[in-house]
């Protein structure tokens, strides 16, 4: 909620003019390209005005030049340029103007004028994005999603993974239960504590998803909510709603809290509203819906399915199978999965062992198709899913279909018709071939500690049943990603940067730079390897303003980029016309090195990357990059173009100075954000752009080069 105010004060006690402090905050959802572009344009347009303004940038590096209480403290504004959730209950009581972070590189000025008369932002309200304007983002739910996935990830891995081991190195079988672990031994404390991270996952998914739509009143009620979704004992259910009970808990709260943040109050009432109020009113009003109107609906549907498949022990051997692997590829923990597995599990005692079989067979088949996925196209996935899918592939062997979750959060239009299609085949499989399990757990532990008979066929059943899964999965995200950009594609320009396709939100949830772009902090880690200092307006980002007398001679053997530049990868004359042609022209530059092994793939890469948000940063640069093995070694190219190439650069200019950075999936940390940032700094001085553009031949320009490091 917001308030109109006056504007703020000008003047001092003894007359003087006050100079005015402004802050900012500028990011966006994956990069740091369009995060720091906007951070140095609103601290250049403060800076001519005679404005005192410090910027923190929240980008994939993290949050850097961070604001304190002592900054807000004597703030007379703060201007929020982002694509992402931005915590504003900092600022309560101060003027914060709202916009997308593509505002904060196109307007710097208005919004410096804007934010003097902007309405005061209040405790517990949520501003949302101005209307005049900003870059384009993903919508608030799929934020919201990402947001829980990526602190659900950490419980599944850690949680599924104990479990594992334990299972691995204590666990035996027995008839009677299953792999057991004796309860008094070691293996059974890591098994409790494995257990305790995946009790947790379910209430932290719908927990931040909550936090993510209606801030810290809304933690608590998401959080309870998914513990309520996650315990069906509450609602009269032999089994939970699991991580789709958790989705819809995370939402409801979230927009509950909304809802009620929208309730006017007395004035003595505001400051108890977001800590007693709001949190207790949502969490009993959600508790009590789940259990009485929706839990209800999950008993029946874990009952009649129930009831359903015991009418169905008497038919074909691959339609059960079928099913019964369809229902525990659905929902992975949930009611349909549980209403299979132990009726599964249940005939095991009549010596009907086959229908475990087919549960065995299905079981590990989303975990392994998802970690098999992330495999085989790297490209589809962030680097935090791909570690996930490390974690999938071992969780899988242990039986733990849990493993696949984070995915099918993300991407469930995508990953959960793939994981019960796979998940269907291996069922099937299983049961043609009269494979039997004799307890009730399923994966390849099961088979390697001898519970099943058959095993060379429930292998086979297993295999198939991954290949499937992954290459449908692949195929869904890759066409998923194909209408995603030719939608960015129609709005380019106002796209939003990132460096890689987005998750797991992306969130999901872990860890390139501007031409008017970067931080203090990033050139202090920078400057022993660059030689470069950096000034800038209080609390501003540091600019480079070396000339071409403060770098190296010219006949001074100094690498340029750490070598991944070099005259072999410079081109006085771009031939291109287009954006496509030109990346393909700089793809072919870079292959005289030697290091691209699949120049349409390396193109390929990085159109990809421009469908997600331009690359063109304005003041006639562009900046492509990949990551991506079609490259054995990062490498950098340069170009110019006289006419220059139209890259939907956010002030319109076309590109003529163009660069064009390929690293490989196994470099080494960030090496791609740390050369976007050594050429940011260096590209924030206009006479080194100049000298650029003036270079008569490959020699010269990279002599100019050298001053970048």
């Amino acid at each position: 909620m917001t308030s109109p105010a006056g504007p703020p004060p000008t003047g001092g006690g003894s007359g003087e003019q006050k100079r005015l402090k402004l802050l900012a905050v500028t990011a966006c959802p994956t990069g740091i390209a369009h995060t720091y572009m906007a951070a140095e344009k609103l601290a250049q347009a403060a800076e001519s005005r005679g404005i005192d303004m410090k910027v923190e940038t929240q980008g994939s590096i993290g949050a850097e030049n961070v604001l304190d209480d002592n900054d807000v403290k004597h703030a007379d504004g703060i201007i929020v340029a982002a694509d992402k959730d931005v915590d504003l209950s900092r600022f309560a009581g101060k003027r914060v103007l709202t916009v997308g972070v593509a505002e904060g590189i196109r307007h710097p000025e208005r919004l410096i004028e804007q934010v003097l008369s902007a309405p005061v932002h209040e405790a517990g309200a949520v501003t949302a994005a101005s209307g005049a304007g900003g870059g384009k983002e993903r919508s608030v739910g799929y934020k919201a999603l990402m947001n829980g996935v990526s602190y659900m990830i950490p419980f599944v891995v850690v949680g599924g993974l104990l479990i594992a081991i334990s299972l691995s190195l204590g666990g035996h079988t027995d008839p009677s239960g299953g792999l057991v672990i004796p309860k008094d031994s070691f293996w059974m404390d890591v098994n409790n504590i494995g257990v305790i991270g995946f009790t947790l996952m379910v209430p932290i998914l719908s927990g931040y998803i909550a936090y993510a739509i209606g801030d810290r009143p809304a933690l608590v009620p998401g959080m309870i909510g998914g513990w309520i979704a996650n315990t069906g004992e509450l609602y009269d259910s032999k089994a939970g709603a699991g991580f789709i009970g958790a989705i819809v808990t995370g939402f409801l709260a979230g927009y509950l809290v909304l809802w009620i943040k929208k309730v006017k109050v007395p004035k003595f009432a505001q400051p108890i509203m977001p800590i007693i109020v709001i949190p207790i009113v949502a969490t009993t009003a959600l508790g009590l819906f789940f259990i009485y109107v929706i839990g209800k609906p999950i008993s029946w549907v874990f009952e009649n399915l129930t009831d359903w498949l015991s009418g169905m022990t008497g038919t074909s051997a691959i339609l059960l199978g079928a099913i019964l692997g369809l229902m525990i590829a659905f929902d992975m923990g949930g009611p349909v999965n549980k209403t299979a597995f132990l009726f599964g599990a249940g005939l095991i005692a009549t010596g009907n062992q086959t229908v475990m079989g087919m549960c065995a067979a299905a079981i590990p088949v989303m975990p392994l198709g998802q970690g098999l996925a992330t495999l085989i196209r790297k490209r589809l996935y962030t680097e935090q899913e791909r570690e996930t899918g490390l974690a999938a592939l071992f969780m899988g062997c242990f039986g733990i279909s849990e493993g696949a979750i984070p995915f099918a959060a993300a991407r469930p239009a995508q990953v959960i018709p793939a994981n019960m299609l796979g998940g269907a085949v291996a069922g099937a499989t299983a049961g043609v071939a009269g494979v039997e399990d004799a307890v009730p757990h399923g994966g390849p532990i099961v088979a390697v500690l001898g519970a099943v008979s058959g095993v060379p066929m429930f292998f086979v059943a297993v295999v198939i049943g991954t290949v499937v899964t992954a290459l449908t999965t692949v195929a869904l995200v890759d066409i998923s990603e194909r209408r995603r950009r030719g939608e960015a594609l129609v709005g380019t320009g106002t796209g939003t940067a990132g460096l890689e396709p987005a998750l797991v939100g992306a969130g999901v949830g872990v860890p390139g730079a501007g031409a008017a772009a970067v931080v203090a902090q990033a050139a202090v880690r920078e400057s022993a390897a660059t030689g470069t200092t950096s000034g800038s307006p209080a609390g501003s980002p540091g600019l480079s303003t070396g000339s071409a007398d403060e770098s190296e001679a010219d006949d001074s053997p100094a690498e340029v980029l750490s070598g991944h530049l070099t005259e072999r990868t410079v081109k006085v004359r771009l031939d291109a016309a287009d954006k496509e042609s030109a990346i393909r022209e700089m793809a072919e530059l870079l292959a005289g090195t030697g290091k691209v092994v699949d120049v349409d793939e390396l193109v390929a890469t990085a159109l990809r990357r421009e469908a997600q948000g331009t690359t063109g940063l304005g003041e006639e640069i562009a900046i492509p990059h990949a990551k991506t093995d079609a490259v054995t070694a990062p490498v950098v190219g340069f170009a110019r173009s006289v006419q220059g190439v139209e890259w939907d650069s956010l002030d319109g200019t076309k590109a003529r100075l163009v660069f064009m950075i390929a690293v490989p999936e196994a470099a080494a940390g960030d090496e791609h954000l740390r050369i976007l940032s050594l050429l940011s700094r260096k590209l924030m001085d206009a006479g080194f752009r100049e000298r650029l553009l003036a270079a008569p031949d490959e020699s010269a320009v990279l002599g100019v080069l050298r001053e970048v490091g």
